[in-house]
């Protein structure tokens, strides 16, 4: 990698990192409510908590966003700079770390899994593994069809992520992006999800969502 190519990567992870840094949630429900969604339900700034705490169609403009996020972090560095893979990989994994912790709000966010499926949607179809997405989504959609716990469908099947990338392309390089970015999301989502546990009188609940009819 040529100097010029390491800036040009430089920066392109730095407008990965603000392009997740968009707190469309935090945004959606002061325009909505005027209330800070970080003091609302479990304080997540992501479509989730939106969609509990503010309604339906504000998490559909945070979902939208969101997804947009990652999308659009990823065919800026590959399409418009032409950079390379590594360089690609670290732009989206940068518009996730920028949607978990948030420079806007003093580094508080969600739990990254917008951004992260955004990234995804792009990236995987252009190196070529369009089956790999399809796997991945095919596991999100069968697992929330079944405990209609959308957080819950999304971990199991970014868990499974570096595995299904390993298969499909024997990359070890994204294999090893794959990990990182559960690490990144487990870094937020397990908290919650470990005082969540603690809390779920039945322990049931804590997969299927008592909410909703199955």
């Amino acid at each position: 990698m040529t100097l010029n190519e390491a800036i040009i990567g430089g920066g392109a992870v730095i407008l990965g990192y603000l392009l997740g840094s968009i707190p469309s949630a935090y945004i959606a429900t002061r325009l909505v409510t005027g209330q800070d969604i970080r003091h609302l339900g479990g304080g997540n700034v992501g479509g989730l908590n939106t969609a509990r705490e503010v309604g339906f169609l504000p998490a559909l403009f945070v979902g939208i966003v969101d997804l947009g996020k990652g999308s659009a972090a990823v065919a800026i560095a590959h399409w418009l700079l032409d950079l390379s893979l590594i360089p690609v990989l670290l732009t989206g994994l940068a518009a996730v770390v920028g949607h978990n912790w948030m420079v806007w709000l003093r580094f508080s966010g969600g739990k990254g899994m917008g951004a992260a499926v955004g990234a995804l949607l792009v990236v995987m179809p252009v190196y070529g593994y369009l089956l790999g997405l399809v796997i991945f989504l095919a596991i999100v959609i069968s697992l929330y069809a079944i405990t209609r716990n959308i957080a819950f469908a999304m971990g199991l099947a970014l868990l499974f992520l570096p595995l299904i990338i390993w298969l499909g392309t024997k990359s070890g390089t994204a294999t090893i992006f794959a990990v990182i970015l559960g690490l990144i999301i487990a870094a937020k989502f397990f908290p919650t999800a470990r005082d969540a546990w603690v809390k779920t009188e039945h322990k049931r609940d804590f997969i299927f969502d008592p909410g909703k009819k199955r």
